[in-house]
Formats: structure tokens, C-alpha cells, sequence
């Protein structure tokens, strides 16, 4: 394991860089490094790059959170999108493959429309092409209560995410999943959680016809966040996609169902060797 930073970015590397292939990790709203834990041991042979994008985790003192940047610190897809190209400049990475999760999946979206050549195939966990308006009204309600509360604000968004989030047979069965989740939400710095909930709130679908590389779709039947109709749409669209749908899945299937991810990503990466 390596850290590095990259525009005060965290970026954690894992295997070795004469790998089978690159793959770049981009976690969600409220995610870290830790999202994507669980799908690691069946990828040693990959050279794995995991990113804390800009105001996430570890990175809550990224570059694009300044207000001398263009945007003046607000973030958006695009801003985000921008984020993840910086990565890939910085460690020299020529073509990759994108795994996404939830917000990440739709900012992985833009990075494929952005730089088509340099993204090889997309993976996409709990999937979304653009927030509904309910979900856009939940995240500014968020960003305002992240702001107001502070690290109380987050406690109280911890809680209810990992419970409404996940699964029924996930918070019966499996309660050191319910805990991740909740950790990796509670330990979010609060601006930086507030601006990537509004980033959302504001954020529109990449061009989608743009998308050629293949594509796997991976949802739970249990998803509220992110429901698998949308799921089986945003496949629809995309010329060469193909969806797994997880039993007993909520909106984490990295989490909820470790094995099946693993299995699917690692299946799904090979094919495109």
C-alpha cells in the first residue's frame, strides 16, 4: 500500500504497477478510500487506485475546494470529474478502468464523455444517470443540516443513511456492514459532506450516446437510493451495458454482498483484457 496526495488530494495505490490493468476507484457521497475495501482481495492482480475526491474523507483540504479556483470552491460533477483526470495526469495513467459507486458512478459517467480514449471500461455499483427531484430536494436539506449541526449534523445523517440505505436482511444479518457505512458517513468533515450534497443536488447526466466502452451495471433489488428501475434505464441507454441485479441488496452491494461483487467486477474486468 502507498499514499500519496495529489492537489492535497489522498490516493491510496495498491499493486504493482506492471499489473493486469489500472483500475480507478470513485466512491460516493460520504465515501473514503474504505468504500472499496472489500472488493480488493480478488484483485491482486491489478494496479488499484483509490481516490478521496475533493472534500471527501481525508481530502477535505483539496485543492478544488479554494476560492482562488475557477469555480470558487463549489463542486460539481464536472469539478469532480476534473478531479479524478488529475489523478490519472498526475500518476501517469494512461487508460483505466472506472469502478463507481452511487454520486461517484454518475461523476465516472462524465469522466468517460470527457476523455473516452483514457477510460476502458466502466463499473458501476448502485448507479444513477442524474438525481431525481426528490433527491435533489433530500441533498440541499442535507447540506444545510451537515452545516448547521456540524459533527452532530453527521451523526444524525450516519444513522440514517446506514439504516435506510441498506438492506432489511443486511441490518438483520450483517451489523459490521451498518457499521462501516456508518463510520465512513460520521467521519465525514461537515463543509466538505455540504458541498458534495449540493454537488449532486445540482448535477446533470453526462452525454450518455458519447459512451462506448463496455459497461456493467451491478444494483441491489432493495435499493431506495438509487432504485434499479433507474438502474435498468441508465443500462438501457448505454450501448453496451449489461446489469446485475444482487437478492437482499440494499444501496452497498460492495458491503452487502462482498462475494457477488467480487465476483462480478473481477469477471467483468477479465472480459476486457
Amino acid at each position: 500500500m502507498t499514499l500519496t496526495w495529489v492537489d492535497r488530494m489522498a490516493v491510496d495505490l495498491r499493486g504493482p504497477t506492471d499489473a493486469a490493468g489500472t483500475v480507478v476507484f470513485v466512491h460516493g457521497l460520504g465515501g473514503s478510500v474504505n468504500a472499496w475495501t472489500p472488493l480488493l482481495p480478488v484483485l491482486s492482480r491489478w494496479h488499484c487506485v483509490r481516490p478521496e475526491l475533493p472534500g471527501s474523507a481525508r481530502s477535505n483540504r483539496a485543492y478544488a475546494l479554494g476560492e482562488a479556483t475557477p469555480h470558487r470552491g463549489r463542486l460539481g460533477a464536472d469539478t469532480l470529474a476534473g478531479a479524478v483526470l488529475r489523478v490519472f495526469d498526475a500518476l501517469g495513467i494512461a487508460r483505466a478502468h472506472l469502478v463507481g459507486h452511487s454520486f461517484g458512478t454518475l461523476v465516472a459517467q462524465h469522466v468517460a464523455a470527457r476523455e473516452p480514449s483514457r477510460v476502458q471500461s466502466l463499473a458501476l455499483f448502485g448507479a444513477l444517470a442524474e438525481p431525481s427531484p426528490p433527491m435533489r430536494d433530500a441533498m440541499r436539506a442535507r447540506a444545510a443540516l451537515a452545516r448547521e449541526r456540524g459533527v452532530e449534523g453527521m451523526s444524525e445523517i450516519a444513522d440514517a443513511v446506514s439504516q435506510a440505505a441498506l438492506s432489511a436482511s443486511t441490518r438483520e444479518a450483517q451489523p459490521v456492514a451498518v457499521a462501516c457505512v456508518r463510520e465512513m458517513l460520521a467521519a465525514q468533515d461537515p463543509e466538505g459532506y455540504a458541498r458534495n450534497c449540493l454537488a449532486l443536488a445540482e448535477a446533470t447526466a453526462a452525454p450518455l450516446e458519447s459512451l462506448r466502452c463496455p459497461v456493467l451495471v451491478v444494483g441491489g433489488d432493495e435499493d431506495i437510493v438509487t432504485p434499479l428501475s433507474g438502474a435498468r434505464q441508465l443500462a438501457e441507454r448505454l450501448p453496451h451495458a449489461r446489469i446485475e441485479v444482487l437478492p437482499r441488496c440494499g444501496h452497498w452491494p460492495m458491503f452487502e454482498r462482498v462475494a457477488e461483487s467480487q465476483r462480478a467486477l473481477r469477471d467483468f474486468l477479465e472480459r476486457q483484457r
